[in-house]
This record gives C-alpha cells, sequence and structure tokens, in this order.
C-alpha cells in the first residue's frame, strides 16, 4: 500500500541561530529532526512504510514577522524546501511557507512556488497578530490559492500573549506551553478559524478553495451537528448550511491522531474522500502512525483514500 504523509514539518537550523528564532521547549527540543531533511529522515521513512512526505516549514515565528523579516525568510524556507524536493523527487513534496503579514507578497510567492517550482500547496499556521483568514486582507492570498487549484493547510499556532495570559496563567511553564497548544488550546482555535472563515462567506465568495486541517480535523467532526444546531440558523443568506459548505471545502488529516474513535467520528461526519493521512513529524511517531493506518477498522477501499487516493486527487501527485 502506497503511503502519502501531508503534515511533515522541518526548520533549517542554521536559520534558526542566524535569525534567532526562539522555538519554545517542545518545538525547541526537535530542532536536529527538523533539520534532517535526508538520510535520516528517508530512514524513518522507510522503516514506517512512508513512500512521499509533504515537507512544510514550521513556520509561525517567520509568518508573524514584519514584512521586511518575513518576506525573505519566507522565500529562504521555500529555497530549501525546494533544494530538498529537487534531492529526493520520488520521496518529497512541499507546500509554501508565506509571509502573511504582507498578503500580496504572499499571494505573489505562493504562485511562484507552486507555477515554478511544482509545490502543491501552503501551509498556514493560525492567525496572523490577530488577523485571521476571514479577514478581506489576507483574500489575495486565498484567491491565488483556489484560482490556482491547490489547497491552504491551516495548521494551528501558539496564541497571542493576551490570549496565553487570561486562559493559561497561573500554570507551570510545561504546562502552560502545553495546554495552550498540542495539549488543547491550538486545536480549539484552529477549529474556530475554519469555523470564522465559513460563517464570514469565504467559500461562498471562493466556493473551488480547499482547505485541510490536521489533528482530525481540529475538533469539527465531534461537534459538527452541534455546529449545525447553533451557528447554523444565525449564518443566513449562504447556498450551502454551515456542516455541508465544511464537508464541500474541508480536508481532515490524521496527524497526530492514532486511535480509532476520532477516525470512526471524522468518517462518520466527513466521509473517507476528505480524510488523508498525516504523521506530524516530528511531533509523532511515524511508525505509530503507519501501524493505525493499517490496522484501523477500515474497508480496503477507504484505506487506500486514507492512505494515498485522496492526496494524489487533491495534490495532483
Amino acid at each position: 500500500m502506497k503511503v502519502i504523509a501531508l503534515e511533515e514539518h522541518m526548520f533549517p537550523r542554521d536559520l534558526i541561530e542566524s535569525e534567532q528564532l526562539d522555538f519554545g521547549l517542545r518545538a525547541g527540543a526537535k530542532i536536529p529532526d527538523l533539520d534532517e531533511l535526508d538520510e535520516g529522515r528517508l530512514r524513518i521513512m522507510d522503516e514506517a512504510g512512508i513512500d512521499v512526505q509533504v515537507l512544510s516549514a514550521l513556520g509561525w515565528l517567520v509568518q508573524n514577522l514584519e514584512p521586511a523579516r518575513s518576506v525573505p525568510l519566507s522565500r529562504e524556507l521555500n529555497a530549501r524546501l525546494a533544494a530538498a524536493v529537487s534531492r529526493h523527487p520520488d520521496r518529497y513534496r512541499a507546500f509554501a511557507s508565506l509571509s502573511m503579514t504582507a498578503p500580496r507578497d504572499a499571494a505573489a510567492e505562493l504562485a511562484r512556488c507552486v507555477e515554478e517550482l511544482g509545490f502543491v500547496g501552503a501551509m498556514i499556521h493560525g492567525q496572523t497578530d490577530g488577523v485571521f483568514l476571514d479577514d478581506p486582507s489576507v483574500r489575495p492570498v486565498l484567491e491565488t490559492a483556489s484560482r490556482l487549484g491547490v489547497p491552504v493547510y491551516l495548521h494551528p499556532a501558539p496564541p497571542p500573549t493576551t490570549v496565553l495570559d487570561a486562559y493559561y496563567s497561573n500554570l507551570s511553564p510545561a504546562v502552560q506551553a502545553c495546554l495552550s497548544t498540542s495539549g488543547w488550546g491550538w486545536h480549539s482555535e484552529c477549529g474556530m478559524h475554519v469555523l470564522r472563515m465559513v460563517a464570514a462567506g469565504v467559500f461562498e465568495e471562493l466556493p473551488d478553495l480547499t482547505v485541510i486541517v490536521g489533528h482530525m480535523g481540529e475538533g469539527l467532526p465531534f461537534h459538527l451537528d452541534r455546529i449545525q444546531d447553533m451557528l447554523g440558523p444565525v449564518v443566513t443568506g449562504h447556498s450551502l448550511t454551515v456542516a455541508d459548505t465544511l464537508r464541500r471545502n474541508v480536508y481532515l488529516t490524521t496527524s497526530g491522531y492514532f486511535s480509532d474513535a476520532p477516525l470512526e467520528c471524522a468518517l462518520s461526519t466527513f466521509g473517507a474522500d476528505h480524510v488523508l493521512f498525516s504523521v506530524d513529524h516530528p511531533f509523532a511517531s511515524s511508525s505509530r502512525a503507519t501501524a493505525h493506518l493499517r490496522d484501523a477498522p477500515l474497508t480496503p477501499s477507504d484505506r487506500e483514500k486514507i492512505a494515498h487516493e485522496n492526496a494524489e486527487a487533491l495534490l495532483s501527485i
């Protein structure tokens, strides 16, 4: 069975050092793995049975920098991604890193990456200085993705300081760092981010825009009926319901979630055609991820869709 993994992170160590980027406790511990794009990473992929990784820079820090820094640094990250794909063209694809503090530059960079470098979409890390993707200022990026027929992978990011202080204060540094991000907080924010896009009519304006969210849907599958019951009646004037818009425009990946119940929930709400395999390397185990893919209670057809067929169709791989 061919396996394509979509949420697989990288970041060059030399750029972390030269730009003095603070990756925090958890991501900082993974810098050697984020930096590795050759033998070490390929060995992990081979041992787990992963044929292709779609690489993405862990770029929330870059995304939020002032344009004078973020624009050239995003281009450099994309150059590093392109070089890795060039060295291992059968094993890697890439999502573009974008400077979201300069949306028109970001749109132009996305077009360049797709049309000249062969990238398969973009990864955007949450809100940018309080600006979400429903804001008109970032519409050029979404319009470009829609025009090019490539997805935007919306990945969570650590919360702003105001949110951190309001919701996650009076905790140990380790607990605060985890609870505000991968232990809970950024999943709920990312799901809310998608709902803002639906409610604001982004997908009415751009019906062909595709958004991918990881971590088995960032809570959207579990809450879908409640979302429709509560939010649906107040989102008016749209051609589709909130739930049907999500099912049309949003795809989910399995990144970091390797148990049956969340997968079954995602399948029952979004359908097997909208679920794709991911690991979340290096923050999750590739071998554990593929073991669950092989052993999960799936039909042979659904297993192939999740493992590679949906990715091949969505990303034109």
